[in-house]
């Protein structure tokens, strides 16, 4: 912090010299400050400023917590948020420090650092606090213990420090040097010159070390060498603050004006990307402290010395509204900090107050503290004073408690004999994991203890050793582990065990039998696969959905609805949903939510996945709502006329999940206010005071779901006749019910487990107790009755005790509207149906029946940090297009693992691990009500010509033709594919002990440019597209020897490439495999699953499989060609154009070869000289001199026109 911009009055304070440790009272103090606050006879205020005892704070918005004194008229000049407690620390200019703990702001410690300079900078360490003072550094322990004291130069005068390891510290000031010390030796290791003299700030990123000068100047170093890589000059006067988050650098400071120094109110900005500035953000308070605050977006809080604070987006526009005001008790804000999990800020001011200011009443300064330690009380002043001096001083003084049990002198000697205790088993995951070299084995060590530490069985009954050995890739034919014992196998999370051929060598059909497609969990924010599959088997959804298609670009119904496409079309293989996920991560509203997972995040299970998927439900039903409501674009629904899906006025999802409600409020004055409104779902509220009722009172799901929804609760609400807030009584009527009531349970606490647990234990003792309810102890079927478990007959066999267990959920549910708009809501069973008769009778009457048609719940895994899976009953037309049968079934959807299992395990919730998140109930004979058809709503204008997104693109850079009219494809017409992908994110992978690699996680890459040629005609061999894709995410590796692709390429203002949208090229791709073409490429699978595109395999013709013999290496396409076609390829780069085409004439070359498949015995002796050549060539091609054109470069000599 520089502090020659700041006030000129504070040159007139002169900070006290202190001759003791203790803190006296300033003689410049401010009479006003006295009031109320209790001073000791020395002067030093001994509690705190009085607070209101109920401090309001409104959830997300920073307001004033705490105030305290920290040092009575002496003015604040650092304040710092302990990295690792939950503890403030702040120093003053008389070399004071002084610690605060919590968000209380309870006094922890209070010690002298310097007798006569201020402090300037803290930083917080491990094992203490470092303080930084003109000439002085000094490392204190937590409590005021000196652990070392390093005296700088007298003609020092620092005023930064930067922490860039656990043991190495950069120091800088006003000389022209910046010092680095090793904290481990306390010794000056390194002195870098610096030529503009004046570090009053530093920063570093993991780019650059960032350096701001008195002179206003900004410059940027290299991280090993402290070179100057870049400077950006900000000011012309001084530098005030400065800060750095991603790729953005903020500045403030003072600029010259004819009458000195000026506080500019214009924030500098720079791109660290570019190395440029972009537009200054115009501020409306006098900016003297900033910081990134980055939460939901990278906010930037300016503050002033006056005390005002805006908070603004450093590449937007600053509102006048965003400003809030603190309170300092002096005249000037002195510092200022924000603490690391960004729910506190810290301000203080000249007259040593210290204001505290949260976002939430209960705020924590870290993500994750340790404990804080404290004084014990002194229990020596209670004991009588012992005079070892007395001879005749009995020991009976000495308190000792008193016991019957023998002492340890008095145990008999064989009972204290030494005896080896006996080492317990090795780690069954070490044994599994072993490789052996010789007779030496070596194993990654699982880290299921600490080093060095061995837990010891006192008890034989113990003696068996308690392995935690490691999950591995899935739960199942893993063996059963102890600390699993209550999750079974099938709900445990699934993670792909990655091998050097990537996922092809990996079974998944052991983990899915069935003909339904799973989804793949390893891509970001894949938490919500268990919704997409209940979303995909709701038979009008799905219709609806892939019925859709709109121009945005980033559209989640059309993502959708291709991802939906893809289900459609798998046959028991996995697919991924990264396009999906990739236009969801742009939704501005699903960052808002929190519903972003950083990776880190959702590796650790950091976040509540019950809670996550609840409001992920709430937000992509308002989504999908919304994309298909728009009515701007006219194909956003082709059903046949008269279908409820073409009402003009709602969209599908309205009609589906919307209820329309009246909510009165009613005033104490006698004042009633009704409102209509809707919901797409309902949040179920459970009674009061359910956990203190240990009685186990019934109460049936019903009544709690008709609480939830005709919900009633008294609360404060503006009234109109009274003109002011008064208690109301909020009440909620039904207008009308939806097709598909979908609830979020909310079990986000203990409170709400013990209330489902405590049912479930009522309702099977109801269950038991049942007249006539005859109950099998053991579940054992006739062979006819295995036959039948699958129809409704045999779903109505004798229930066992266990399938009784843990059950509160009724499988239907009947809700019927009153005429006094009420809603009466009750459990329904089959034999209520036989009793009342069918339900499609009574709909006349507003009568009702829902059927649970999908539960998600939330697995509790503390080892794997928990996962979501899903129960779906599946519909007969599913079954009938993937198996040809007519019967539902449910199923368990754990990613891309899928079981059939019994009715009853979709409503049993242990909740000890398997606990309800979501639920959905649909009304019987939904699909009667909708138009079930779909029309593809692709069409084949999508493959002619287009506009360009690069604003440089010219004809001349043209590198393909579109497709004529005439040119159309047809069905079985062949196609040259090839695609070129950049990197998004590295691999994550470890290096076994016996020198093997093991993946962790694979590199996300993302397709940048695709291109497909003619198969055949007269322009065979010329593309019809080559479209060079635009990404907005953040590009690590653009693989340009392997790709072609350069950075800049796939820039819309840079870029002289024909540059195109991913939506817009996978329309075109969806159109050539719909209409049935047959797709010519080298290495194909892997293209089409970057693109998550899913192609039938008889419409693939893959050049890498073509010319393979089984157990055999796969072969280049470069030595291909110079094999067969003594074609020279992929010289430099690689080229997609060259690669699609050469695959083309490598695919005639096969038929030529094999005569068309007719005679592979010949074909297979080909391949063996293909090897055998390969082999002795080390499988490169070799680089002759004089290289001439190929041989055959004549056969695309129309290419060469273009």
């Amino acid at each position: 912090m520089n502090f020659e911009g700041l006030d000129p009055g504070l040159a007139e304070y002169t900070p006290s010299m202190h001759s003791s440790l203790d803190p006296v009272l300033d003689a410049h103090l401010n009479p006003s400050l006295l009031q109320n606050v209790e001073l000791d006879p020395e002067g030093v205020a001994l509690e705190a400023l009085p607070v209101q005892e109920s401090v309001h704070i409104m959830e997300g918005v920073y307001s004033e917590l705490h105030s305290v004194v920290a040092e009575v008229g002496v003015p604040v000049s650092v304040s710092h948020f302990d990295l690792h407690e939950e503890m403030l620390w702040v120093g003053s200019h008389g070399g004071h420090a002084t610690s605060f703990f919590g968000p209380a702001l309870e006094r922890y410690s209070s010690f002298q650092v310097n007798g006569s300079d201020d402090i300037r900078q803290i930083q917080s360490l491990e094992n203490g606090i470092l303080f930084l003072t003109k000439n002085n550094l000094k490392y204190m322990a937590r409590g005021g213990l000196i652990i070392f004291d390093y005296l700088l130069d007298e003609r020092e005068d620092m005023h930064s420090l930067l922490l860039t390891d656990s043991s190495t510290l950069l120091v800088g000031g006003l000389q022209n040097h910046i010092l680095e010390i090793d904290l481990n030796t306390v010794q000056e290791t390194q002195k870098y010159a610096v030529e503009t003299p004046g570090v009053t700030i530093m920063r570093q990123t993991n780019r650059f070390f960032f350096c701001g000068h008195t002179s206003g100047k900004v410059s940027l170093r290299d991280l090993r060498t402290f070179k100057v890589e870049h400077e950006f000059d900000a000011f012309s006067g001084s530098l005030s603050d400065f800060d750095v988050h991603g790729n953005l650098l903020a500045a403030c400071g003072f600029s010259s004006r004819l009458t000195g120094l000026a506080c500019d109110r214009f924030l500098k900005v720079y791109d660290l990307r570019m190395m440029r500035a972009i537009t200054p953000l115009q501020v409306h308070v006098d900016p003297a402290f900033l910081r990134f605050i980055p939460t939901y977006t990278s906010r930037l809080a300016i503050i002033s010395q006056s005390g005002h604070c805006q908070f603004c987006e450093p590449t937007g526009l600053a509102n006048p509204a965003d400003i809030f005001h603190v309170n300092p008790v002096g005249p000037l804000l002195m510092t200022f900090d924000v603490s690391a999990s960004k729910q506190a800020l810290a301000f203080g001011d000249s007259e040593g107050c210290v204001h505290l200011w949260t976002d939430s009443p209960e705020p924590s300064f870290n993500p994750y503290s340790r404990e804080t330690e404290f004084a014990l009380p002194c229990l020596v002043d209670s004991l009588p004073p012992l005079d070892w001096s007395q001879d005749l001083l009995p020991l009976s003084l000495i308190p000792v408690p008193l016991t019957t049990d023998s002492l340890l002198s008095d145990w008999p000697a064989a009972n204290s004999a030494p005896a080896p205790r006996r080492a317990p088993p090795v780690d069954a995951e070490i044994l599994r994991t072993m490789k052996k070299v010789g007779f030496i084995g070596y194993a990654p060590n699982p880290r299921t203890r600490l080093r060095n530490q061995i837990p010891y069985r006192l008890k034989e009954s113990d003696s068996e050793f308690d392995s935690f050995s490691q999950v591995t890739e899935s739960p199942i034919g893993r063996e059963e582990e102890p600390h699993l014992h209550m999750v079974s196998k099938k709900y445990r999370k699934v993670t792909i065990k990655y091998s050097k051929l990537g996922l092809e060598d990996f079974d998944f059909k052991h983990y899915n039998k069935t003909l339904f497609a799973g989804l793949e969990p390893h891509i970001p924010n894949a938490y919500c696969n268990c919704m997409i599959q209940v979303l995909y088997f709701l038979e009008p959804v799905r219709c609806a959905i892939q019925n859709h298609l709109c121009q945005k670009e980033f559209c989640l119904a059309c993502e959708l609805g291709f991802l939906f496409h893809m289900l459609d079309l798998s046959r028991g293989d996995p697919c991924q949903g990264s396009n999906f996920l990739r236009a969801f991560r742009t939704i501005p509203e699903a960052s808002a939510l929190g519903l972003i997972l950083a990776d880190s995040d959702e590796a650790s299970g950091k976040g509540n996945l019950a809670r996550l998927i609840q409001r992920w439900n709430r937000f992509i039903l308002t989504q999908l709502h919304q994309d298909l409501q728009e009515l701007e674009v006219p194909q956003a629904y082709r059903g046949a006329g008269g279908s409820s899906f073409c009402s003009s006025g709602d969209s599908v999802i309205g009609q589906l999940f919307s209820c329309e409600m009246e909510n009165c409020s009613l005033c104490r004055c006698g004042s009633e206010t009704v409102r209509a409104s809707s919901t797409l779902l309902f949040t179920l509220s459970y009674p009061e005071g359910s956990n203190s009722d240990k009685t186990g009172k019934n109460c049936d799901f019903a009544q709690v779901l008709k609480r939830s929804i005709c919900l009633e609760q008294n609360t404060q609400a503006w009234c109109d006749n009274c003109e002011k807030y008064q208690p109301t009584i909020q009440t909620r009527n039904i207008r009308h019910l939806p097709d598909i009531l979908v609830i979020n349970c909310e079990v986000n606490s203990l409170k709400e487990a013990d209330f489902w647990r405590m049912q479930a234990e009522v309702a099977f003792k109801m269950a038991i107790k049942k007249p006539g309810g005859e109950i099998s102890k053991n579940k054992e079927f006739a062979l006819a009755d295995w036959k039948e478990l699958g129809s409704p007959e045999g779903m109505r066999m004798c229930s066992s005790i266990e399938e009784l267990k843990n059950v509160w959920l009724p499988f239907s549910i009947r809700l019927k509207m009153t005429k006094n708009k009420g809603l009466d809501v009750c459990n329904w069973t089959d034999g209520d149906e036989m009793q009342w008769g069918p339900a499609r009778a009574e709909e006349e009457h507003g009568v009702y029946v829902y059927d649970l048609m999908a539960t998600v719940v939330h697995i509790l895994d503390s080892r794997t940090g928990g996962s979501l899976v899903a129960h779906i009953k599946v519909g007969e037309t599913y079954h009938q297009r993937k198996e040809g049968v007519t019967h539902q079934q449910w199923y368990l959807f754990n990613d891309f693992l899928i079981e059939p299992i019994d009715k009853h395990e979709a409503v049993q919730f242990d909740m000890n691990w398997k606990v309800p998140a979501i639920l959905y109930y649909i009304k019987r004979n939904l699909n009667s009500k909708y138009n079930l058809n779909i029309k593809n709503p692709i069409e084949a204008n999508v493959l002619l010509a287009e506009a360009s997104l690069a604003r440089k693109q010219r004809k001349t850079h043209t590198t393909f033709i579109p497709l004529m009219l005439n040119e159309m494809p047809q069905v079985g017409d062949l196609v040259g594919l090839d695609a070129e992908f950049v990197t998004l994110n590295e691999e994550e992978a470890e290096l076994r002990s016996d020198g093997t690699k093991s993946t962790i996680k694979p590199s996300q890459m993302s397709v940048a440019r695709i291109t497909c040629v003619r198969g055949q005609g007269p322009n065979e061999g010329i593309p019809f597209i080559d479209d060079y894709i635009s990404t907005q995410e953040q590009v690590v590796d653009y693989l340009t020897q392997y790709s072609g692709i350069k950075p800049g390429d796939l820039d819309a203002k840079i870029s002289s490439k024909h540059l195109t949208t991913l939506k817009s090229t996978y329309l075109k791709l969806r159109f050539l495999i719909d209409i049935g073409v047959k797709f010519v490429g080298h290495g194909l699978q892997k293209d089409f699953r970057v693109i998550n595109l899913m192609v039938p395999k008889d419409q693939v013709l893959d050049t890498v499989y073509l010319f393979h013999m089984p157990r055999k290496r796969m072969i280049s396409l470069r030595f291909l060609a110079w094999y067969f076609l003594d074609l020279k390829i992929q010289g430099e780069t690689h080229d997609s154009i060259e690669d699609a085409r050469t695959a083309l004439q490598l695919y005639r070359k096969y038929l030529e070869l094999s005569k068309n498949g007719t005679e592979p015995e010949s074909f297979h002796k080909v391949l063996k000289g293909l090897y055998e050549k390969g082999r002795k060539m080390d499988w490169k091609v070799p680089e002759p001199e004089g290289q001439t054109s190929p041989k055959n470069a004549a056969v695309f000599s129309s290419v060469l026109a273009l």
